[in-house]
């Protein structure tokens, strides 16, 4: 059977998914990380796109981007997996692939979803049970979004600076979404989107889009 098309449009979100193959460690240090963090903001600057949220964990990675043309976030992963994974076989004398062929990718509907999607991305490591507050889990963008960091390669979505007129109330605002439970429907349908490369959005939406560029927007349900 032929993969889907690739999907990720100029000027709409994507959460987007890097997993290790087999799930196997992609990081086995804060270096690592760093190092992939490096590349990230360097590639995000060069192919045009804005990083919005993220978490990295051992075995995969989370994305929130909007590329600025149709082909910005396939040249930005493809540049990742070139120069991480060089580096990660050199410095574990290894060879081969690291990271699963095909990244995964939602369009995720800004206007009532965004926010959702960055939550769940952030929360990935309570969820894991590495931590219990998301403040405590260094590598994930909460670090800016709920703690007031500074992150130099991080583009603020519209829709969380519009959470407060000031610093402090659009922390104190996202705090309180944190805190707020994800569903199990929520969680599982930001998962299957994800999986499957759909729409993470409403039925009105997906058709809006579909009409707007002639794509169906998706691969058919399994």
């Amino acid at each position: 059977m032929p993969r889907p098309r690739r999907f990720c449009p100029a000027n709409f979100p994507a959460h987007v998914i890097q997993r290790g193959i087999n799930r196997q460690i992609c990081f086995t240090s804060d270096a690592d990380i760093a190092a992939y963090a490096h590349w990230l903001a360097a590639g995000a600057l060069k192919f045009r796109v804005q990083l919005h949220g993220w978490t990295f964990m051992s075995n995969h990675i989370h994305l929130l981007l909007t590329p600025h043309d149709d082909h910005g976030i396939s040249n930005l992963m493809q540049f990742l997996g070139r120069l991480y994974v060089r580096y990660f076989n050199y410095k574990y004398a290894r060879s081969g692939g690291l990271f699963e062929d095909r990244f995964k990718s939602s369009l995720v509907q800004d206007d009532i979803y965004l926010l959702t999607c960055l939550r769940y991305i952030e929360l990935n490591p309570v969820r894991a049970g590495m931590v219990i507050d998301p403040g405590d889990y260094r590598w994930s963008s909460y670090a800016a979004h709920g703690l007031g960091k500074k992150i130099s390669m991080l583009t603020p979505h519209r829709l969380y600076t519009a959470l407060g007129e000031t610093t402090a109330a659009r922390l104190s605002r996202y705090q309180q979404l944190i805190r707020e439970s994800l569903g199990a429907n929520v969680i599982a349908n930001i998962r299957h989107c994800a999986n499957k490369g759909l729409i993470l959005g409403s039925e009105q939406f997906k058709q809006q889009f579909t009409d707007l560029t002639g794509d169906s927007h998706s691969p058919p349900d399994q």
